[in-house]
């Protein structure tokens, strides 16, 4: 681990993400998403789905129980306008045993037992003897009578997955934990913050096939330090100063964690690295994070999208893919319509999943959506899985290949269907799919 005291500067030694890479990023048809139309049914229409993810093995493949995978998703009732999903989010399980068909389970904990007044997304870990650990942030307080935003990592540990005659359940009672908070030197807390979003949150398990190590990544916020020079050395600029943070746990104890420094800032870039995860492939590590167009800061034009950097190392020095960072954006006419993408292999692809969220917009903004009438709030929210992309991946370079149906998750070694054409896009996102040269 980096030493570190009072004395010395984070920000200084962290790998950034540039204005000047983040400059280049712009829409083509490499990196532009297929258009996205609203699915014939949903598999569960009574509830709002997005943030999702799986539950994986300590060596981060996706564990399977008796022929079933296991998806955590982020999900508030079905009634409520989109923009308050986040204020009452509850997390949810699903299996599948085909990947494509899924089955909600329920919510994963009881009523009033985890921390926060809330929960938003995070990861799950399924160990060697069968338990469960289900990492989350604690949003708010619990019991709060108006909604806070303090953020801090915790988990919930000691469940089990139970085959039914049904299908799968997730039984047993949960011990929850708070396991990190920020530490105000390495991360900001958020009594520091200045910016316009305060981040602490979105823990991912990771172990490290090559080292061995056992780390938890999350999103969070450098300090800049007053005076600093750091990014173009502009005070306004350096309030927008997204990171990647890592706790490790030195035994590989699930729940014994302590704060490392940063894996990569995005100091006078980006306000919120969101849902930060990581593929190893041919002994480079691929770092991912979610951003929106509005966290840039200023005199940077990005888009909601996927961005990923390469390193050598998960300590290396990261660059950004295709030059600018840039990996699967939204077409200029749908700009909203996904968001919260991960990314994992499958054979020589990356696969990438995400959530349906707002379309049909016809160049309304997210602040427009919100003064609409309620029904048409709904109308315009997809709020269940979107469909899945392929992905290739050729050293610091990728390229969006096509997309399956919405919510269809294969294994890894799972076969695709035969990819019959090739999806080529202009930056606005008018595609095509045309047959492969002979």
């Amino acid at each position: 681990m980096a030493e570190y005291g009072p004395e010395s500067n984070v920000v200084e030694r962290t790998p950034r993400w540039t204005r000047a890479q983040a400059s280049e990023i712009e829409r083509g048809p490499d990196d532009v998403a297929p258009v996205v139309y609203p699915p014939a049914e949903q598999d569960a229409p009574e509830i709002h789905v997005w943030d999702t993810w799986f539950l994986r093995n300590r060596d981060g493949s996706i564990a399977e129980i008796d022929g079933h995978r296991v998806i955590f998703s982020l999900t508030a009732p079905a009634e409520l306008l989109p923009g308050k999903r986040h204020d009452v989010a509850t997390v949810r399980y699903f299996y599948s045993a085909d990947g494509e068909t899924w089955h909600c389970g329920g919510p994963v904990f009881e009523d009033g037992t985890a921390f926060g007044s809330r929960q938003w997304a995070g990861s799950a870990l399924y160990d060697r003897d069968g338990t469960v650990y289900v990492y989350y942030t604690a949003a708010g307080e619990r019991g709060e009578d108006e909604l806070s935003y303090a953020q801090r990592i915790a988990v919930g540990a000691g469940g089990r997955v139970e085959t039914t005659a049904d299908g799968i359940a997730i039984e047993g009672s949960f011990d929850h934990e708070v396991l990190l908070e920020p530490d105000g030197t390495r991360y900001e807390r958020e009594a520091q913050s200045s910016g316009m979003i305060y981040t602490f949150r979105d823990p991912w398990f990771f172990e490290d096939p090559e080292t061995g190590e056992t780390c938890l990544l999350f999103e969070a916020n450098t300090p800049v330090p007053e005076g600093s020079d750091a990014g173009d050395g502009d005070a306004h600029h350096q309030e927008f100063n997204g990171s990647v943070g890592v706790a490790v746990s030195e035994n590989g104890d699930p729940t014994e964690w302590a704060l490392d420094d940063p894996l990569l800032d995005g100091v006078c870039t980006n306000q919120e690295l969101e849902r930060p995860h990581v593929v190893v492939r041919d002994g480079r590590y691929y770092l991912f994070v979610s951003s929106h167009e509005h966290t840039f800061a200023p005199g940077i034009e990005g888009y909601d999208a996927l961005y990923g950097f390469v390193a050598d190392s998960l300590r290396g020095s990261y660059e950004p893919l295709n030059g600018s960072g840039l990996v699967v954006t939204n077409p200029a006419g749908a700009p909203f319509q996904t968001y919260s993408w991960v990314a994992y292999p499958h054979r020589e692809e990356l696969l990438v999943s995400s959530f349906f969220n707002y379309y049909d917009l016809r160049g309304l903004s997210l602040d427009d959506v919100a003064a609409l009438p309620p029904a048409e709030q709904q109308r315009r929210f997809g709020g269940t899985l979107a469909p899945t992309l392929r992905l290739a991946l050729e050293g610091t370079e990728t390229r969006v290949l096509g997309a399956l149906e919405h919510g269809h998750l294969p294994l890894p070694d799972e076969e695709l269907p035969p990819l019959l054409s090739e999806y080529r896009s202009d930056e606005a996102g008018r595609g095509e799919y045309r047959a492969p040269e002979e």
